[in-house]
Protein backbone atom coordinates (compact mmCIF):
# COMPACT_ATOMS: atom_id res chain seq x y z
CA UNK A 1 0.00 0.00 0.00
CA UNK A 2 1.16 3.54 -0.75
CA UNK A 3 -0.85 5.15 2.06
CA UNK A 4 -2.79 3.61 4.95
CA UNK A 5 -4.99 5.44 7.48
CA UNK A 6 -5.67 3.59 10.73
CA UNK A 7 -8.30 4.95 13.15
CA UNK A 8 -7.43 8.56 12.34
CA UNK A 9 -9.13 11.38 14.24
CA UNK A 10 -8.29 15.01 13.69
CA UNK A 11 -9.32 17.85 16.00
CA UNK A 12 -8.72 21.52 15.18
CA UNK A 13 -7.69 23.84 18.02
CA UNK A 14 -7.81 21.02 20.57
CA UNK A 15 -8.28 22.00 24.22
CA UNK A 16 -9.52 25.49 23.32
CA UNK A 17 -13.04 26.96 23.27
CA UNK A 18 -12.89 26.65 19.46
CA UNK A 19 -12.17 22.88 19.44
CA UNK A 20 -13.73 21.19 16.41
CA UNK A 21 -13.33 17.57 15.34
CA UNK A 22 -13.03 17.23 11.56
CA UNK A 23 -12.19 13.52 11.12
CA UNK A 24 -13.58 10.52 12.97
CA UNK A 25 -12.03 7.02 12.94
CA UNK A 26 -10.82 7.15 9.35
CA UNK A 27 -9.64 3.82 7.96
CA UNK A 28 -8.68 3.73 4.29
CA UNK A 29 -6.05 2.32 1.95
CA UNK A 30 -4.59 3.89 -1.17
CA UNK A 31 -2.95 1.17 -3.24
CA UNK A 32 0.25 1.63 -5.26
CA UNK A 33 -0.61 2.51 -8.84
CA UNK A 34 -4.27 3.19 -8.09
CA UNK A 35 -6.42 6.18 -9.07
CA UNK A 36 -8.45 6.85 -5.93
CA UNK A 37 -11.19 9.46 -5.58
CA UNK A 38 -12.15 11.17 -2.32
CA UNK A 39 -15.62 12.66 -2.66
CA UNK A 40 -17.94 14.57 -0.37
CA UNK A 41 -19.80 17.85 -0.13
CA UNK A 42 -18.38 20.98 1.50
CA UNK A 43 -17.56 20.30 5.14
CA UNK A 44 -17.26 16.53 4.68
CA UNK A 45 -13.58 16.46 5.72
CA UNK A 46 -11.96 16.04 2.30
CA UNK A 47 -9.52 18.92 2.67
CA UNK A 48 -8.49 17.88 6.19
CA UNK A 49 -7.90 14.30 5.05
CA UNK A 50 -5.89 15.53 2.07
CA UNK A 51 -3.48 17.42 4.32
CA UNK A 52 -2.64 14.16 6.11
CA UNK A 53 -1.47 12.55 2.86
CA UNK A 54 1.89 14.31 2.89
CA UNK A 55 2.16 15.24 6.55
CA UNK A 56 1.03 18.86 6.31
CA UNK A 57 -0.95 18.06 9.45
CA UNK A 58 -0.57 15.13 11.84
CA UNK A 59 -3.43 13.00 13.16
CA UNK A 60 -4.71 13.85 16.61
CA UNK A 61 -5.22 10.13 17.17
CA UNK A 62 -4.39 7.10 15.06
CA UNK A 63 -1.72 6.86 12.35
CA UNK A 64 -1.05 7.50 8.68
CA UNK A 65 1.50 5.25 7.03
CA UNK A 66 3.04 6.73 3.87
CA UNK A 67 5.19 4.04 2.30
CA UNK A 68 7.61 3.14 5.13
CA UNK A 69 6.99 6.23 7.28
CA UNK A 70 4.36 6.13 10.02
CA UNK A 71 2.99 9.54 11.02
CA UNK A 72 1.39 9.97 14.43
CA UNK A 73 0.73 12.95 16.65
CA UNK A 74 4.23 12.45 18.12
CA UNK A 75 6.07 12.50 14.77
CA UNK A 76 8.82 15.10 14.30
CA UNK A 77 8.64 17.47 11.34
CA UNK A 78 12.18 16.56 10.23
CA UNK A 79 11.05 12.93 9.85
CA UNK A 80 8.03 13.96 7.79
CA UNK A 81 9.82 16.28 5.33
CA UNK A 82 11.02 13.50 2.95
CA UNK A 83 7.39 12.47 2.45
CA UNK A 84 6.65 15.84 0.87
CA UNK A 85 8.93 14.93 -2.02
CA UNK A 86 7.23 11.55 -2.52
CA UNK A 87 3.67 12.89 -2.24
CA UNK A 88 3.07 15.91 -4.49
CA UNK A 89 -0.08 17.94 -3.89
CA UNK A 90 -1.73 20.06 -6.57
CA UNK A 91 -3.97 22.36 -4.53
CA UNK A 92 -6.96 24.30 -5.80
CA UNK A 93 -5.68 27.27 -7.82
CA UNK A 94 -2.04 26.06 -7.63
CA UNK A 95 -0.97 29.12 -9.62
CA UNK A 96 -1.26 31.06 -6.35
CA UNK A 97 1.91 29.22 -5.24
CA UNK A 98 4.08 30.69 -8.02
CA UNK A 99 6.71 33.12 -6.78
CA UNK A 100 9.97 33.02 -8.78
CA UNK A 101 11.01 35.63 -11.33
CA UNK A 102 10.93 33.23 -14.29
CA UNK A 103 8.92 30.17 -15.25
CA UNK A 104 12.05 27.99 -15.42
CA UNK A 105 13.29 29.07 -11.99
CA UNK A 106 9.91 28.44 -10.41
CA UNK A 107 9.72 24.86 -11.65
CA UNK A 108 13.38 24.18 -10.77
CA UNK A 109 12.98 25.49 -7.22
CA UNK A 110 11.50 22.30 -5.71
CA UNK A 111 14.21 19.88 -6.86
CA UNK A 112 16.94 22.31 -5.75
CA UNK A 113 15.27 22.62 -2.36
CA UNK A 114 15.76 18.86 -1.96
CA UNK A 115 19.44 18.90 -2.90
CA UNK A 116 19.43 18.53 -6.69
CA UNK A 117 22.09 20.61 -8.46
CA UNK A 118 20.95 23.72 -10.33
CA UNK A 119 22.00 22.20 -13.66
CA UNK A 120 20.07 18.98 -13.09
CA UNK A 121 17.09 20.89 -11.64
CA UNK A 122 16.89 23.04 -14.77
CA UNK A 123 17.00 19.93 -16.96
CA UNK A 124 14.13 18.40 -14.98
CA UNK A 125 12.19 21.69 -15.14
CA UNK A 126 12.50 21.81 -18.94
CA UNK A 127 11.23 18.22 -19.23
CA UNK A 128 8.20 18.84 -17.01
CA UNK A 129 7.31 22.14 -18.67
CA UNK A 130 7.32 20.40 -22.04
CA UNK A 131 5.16 17.67 -20.55
CA UNK A 132 2.45 20.17 -19.55
CA UNK A 133 2.63 21.88 -22.95
CA UNK A 134 4.44 25.09 -21.98
CA UNK A 135 6.38 26.42 -24.97
CA UNK A 136 10.12 27.00 -24.52
CA UNK A 137 9.74 30.66 -25.50
CA UNK A 138 7.92 31.19 -22.18
CA UNK A 139 10.64 29.70 -19.96
CA UNK A 140 12.35 33.04 -19.27
CA UNK A 141 9.12 34.98 -18.85
CA UNK A 142 7.67 35.89 -15.47
CA UNK A 143 4.98 33.34 -14.56
CA UNK A 144 2.73 36.28 -13.69
CA UNK A 145 2.71 37.42 -17.32
CA UNK A 146 1.08 34.16 -18.47
CA UNK A 147 -2.57 33.36 -18.96
CA UNK A 148 -4.45 31.72 -16.08
CA UNK A 149 -4.33 28.29 -17.74
CA UNK A 150 -0.62 28.60 -18.48
CA UNK A 151 0.09 29.63 -14.89
CA UNK A 152 -1.73 26.56 -13.64
CA UNK A 153 0.26 24.27 -15.93
CA UNK A 154 3.52 25.85 -14.74
CA UNK A 155 2.49 25.24 -11.12
CA UNK A 156 1.67 21.63 -11.93
CA UNK A 157 5.06 21.24 -13.66
CA UNK A 158 6.62 22.40 -10.39
CA UNK A 159 4.92 19.54 -8.55
CA UNK A 160 5.87 17.01 -11.24
CA UNK A 161 9.50 18.21 -11.11
CA UNK A 162 9.72 16.56 -7.68
CA UNK A 163 9.02 13.21 -9.42
CA UNK A 164 6.46 12.24 -6.76
CA UNK A 165 5.39 8.65 -6.19
CA UNK A 166 1.88 9.88 -5.35
CA UNK A 167 0.12 12.78 -7.06
CA UNK A 168 -2.73 14.35 -5.05
CA UNK A 169 -5.19 16.52 -6.97
CA UNK A 170 -7.38 18.87 -4.93
CA UNK A 171 -10.17 20.08 -7.23
CA UNK A 172 -7.46 20.61 -9.89
CA UNK A 173 -9.78 22.04 -12.57
CA UNK A 174 -11.55 24.63 -10.38
CA UNK A 175 -12.22 27.78 -12.37
CA UNK A 176 -11.31 26.31 -15.78
CA UNK A 177 -13.68 26.31 -18.76
CA UNK A 178 -15.03 22.89 -19.88
CA UNK A 179 -12.49 22.41 -22.70
CA UNK A 180 -9.52 23.30 -20.48
CA UNK A 181 -10.92 21.12 -17.68
CA UNK A 182 -11.08 18.05 -19.91
CA UNK A 183 -7.57 18.69 -21.26
CA UNK A 184 -6.19 19.00 -17.72
CA UNK A 185 -7.88 15.80 -16.53
CA UNK A 186 -6.60 13.90 -19.58
CA UNK A 187 -3.07 15.11 -18.79
CA UNK A 188 -3.28 13.75 -15.25
CA UNK A 189 -4.72 10.46 -16.48
CA UNK A 190 -1.98 10.05 -19.08
CA UNK A 191 0.64 10.56 -16.34
CA UNK A 192 -1.14 8.00 -14.19
CA UNK A 193 -1.18 5.40 -16.98
CA UNK A 194 2.28 6.13 -18.41
CA UNK A 195 4.19 5.93 -15.13
CA UNK A 196 1.75 3.86 -13.06
CA UNK A 197 1.59 6.99 -10.89
CA UNK A 198 -0.52 6.58 -7.77
CA UNK A 199 -3.14 9.32 -8.06
CA UNK A 200 -5.59 10.70 -5.50
CA UNK A 201 -8.38 12.95 -6.78
CA UNK A 202 -10.32 15.11 -4.35
CA UNK A 203 -13.42 16.32 -6.17
CA UNK A 204 -17.12 17.08 -6.14
CA UNK A 205 -17.46 16.29 -9.88
CA UNK A 206 -19.00 12.84 -10.19
CA UNK A 207 -18.22 12.56 -13.91
CA UNK A 208 -14.48 12.78 -13.18
CA UNK A 209 -14.83 9.99 -10.62
CA UNK A 210 -16.68 7.84 -13.17
CA UNK A 211 -14.27 8.58 -16.03
CA UNK A 212 -10.94 8.20 -14.24
CA UNK A 213 -11.02 6.64 -10.77
CA UNK A 214 -10.75 2.92 -10.05
CA UNK A 215 -11.80 3.28 -6.39
CA UNK A 216 -13.73 5.88 -4.42
CA UNK A 217 -14.27 6.86 -0.80
CA UNK A 218 -17.32 8.91 0.14
CA UNK A 219 -16.94 11.22 3.15
CA UNK A 220 -19.68 12.85 5.19
CA UNK A 221 -19.25 14.86 8.39
CA UNK A 222 -15.69 13.62 8.81
CA UNK A 223 -16.45 9.92 8.35
CA UNK A 224 -16.04 7.42 5.52
CA UNK A 225 -19.64 6.47 4.81
CA UNK A 226 -19.18 4.45 1.61
CA UNK A 227 -16.38 3.02 -0.49
CA UNK A 228 -15.92 0.80 -3.51
CA UNK A 229 -15.35 0.82 -7.24
CA UNK A 230 -17.25 3.74 -8.84
CA UNK A 231 -19.53 1.46 -10.86
CA UNK A 232 -20.84 0.02 -7.58
CA UNK A 233 -20.85 3.25 -5.55
CA UNK A 234 -23.05 5.02 -8.12
CA UNK A 235 -25.64 2.24 -8.17
CA UNK A 236 -26.89 3.55 -4.82
CA UNK A 237 -28.49 6.63 -6.32
CA UNK A 238 -30.65 7.45 -3.30
CA UNK A 239 -27.63 7.37 -0.99
CA UNK A 240 -25.57 9.65 -3.24
CA UNK A 241 -28.36 12.19 -3.60
CA UNK A 242 -29.10 12.05 0.12
CA UNK A 243 -25.46 13.01 0.71
CA UNK A 244 -25.78 15.96 -1.70
CA UNK A 245 -23.44 14.40 -4.24
CA UNK A 246 -25.61 13.25 -7.09
CA UNK A 247 -24.46 10.85 -9.81
CA UNK A 248 -22.64 11.12 -13.17
CA UNK A 249 -24.57 12.63 -16.09
CA UNK A 250 -24.77 9.26 -17.86
CA UNK A 251 -26.35 7.67 -14.78
CA UNK A 252 -28.80 10.54 -14.42
CA UNK A 253 -29.78 10.20 -18.09
CA UNK A 254 -30.30 6.47 -17.64
CA UNK A 255 -32.63 7.18 -14.70
CA UNK A 256 -34.72 9.43 -16.95
CA UNK A 257 -34.90 6.61 -19.52
CA UNK A 258 -36.04 4.22 -16.78
CA UNK A 259 -38.91 6.63 -16.07
CA UNK A 260 -39.83 6.26 -19.76
CA UNK A 261 -39.88 2.46 -19.51
CA UNK A 262 -36.31 1.52 -20.55
CA UNK A 263 -34.80 -1.26 -18.40
CA UNK A 264 -31.17 -1.40 -17.27
CA UNK A 265 -29.57 -4.40 -15.56
CA UNK A 266 -26.82 -2.14 -14.27
CA UNK A 267 -26.82 1.66 -14.30
CA UNK A 268 -24.13 3.06 -16.62
CA UNK A 269 -21.75 5.64 -15.13
CA UNK A 270 -19.91 6.89 -18.23
CA UNK A 271 -21.13 8.20 -21.57
CA UNK A 272 -19.33 5.39 -23.41
CA UNK A 273 -20.98 2.76 -21.23
CA UNK A 274 -24.42 4.33 -21.76
CA UNK A 275 -23.97 4.45 -25.53
CA UNK A 276 -22.85 0.79 -25.66
CA UNK A 277 -25.87 -0.35 -23.64
CA UNK A 278 -28.30 1.59 -25.83
CA UNK A 279 -26.68 0.30 -29.02
CA UNK A 280 -27.03 -3.26 -27.73
CA UNK A 281 -30.70 -2.63 -26.99
CA UNK A 282 -31.28 -1.21 -30.47
CA UNK A 283 -29.46 -4.01 -32.30
CA UNK A 284 -30.11 -6.81 -29.83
Amino acid sequence: MAIVFEKVDYVYQINTPFENQALFDINLDIEDGSYTALIGHTGSGKSTLLQHLNGLIKPTRGSVKVFDTVITNESKNKDIKPIRKRVGVVFQFPEAQLFEETVLKDVAFGPQNFGISSVEAEKIAREKLALVDIDEELFERSPFELSGGQMRRVAIAGILAMNPDVLVLDEPTAGLDPKARIKMMELFYSLHKKDNLTTVLVTHLMDDVADYADYAYVLDKGRVVKSGVPSDVFQDVDFMKKNQLGVPKATDFALKLIDKGVNFDHLPITRKELVNILEDKIHG
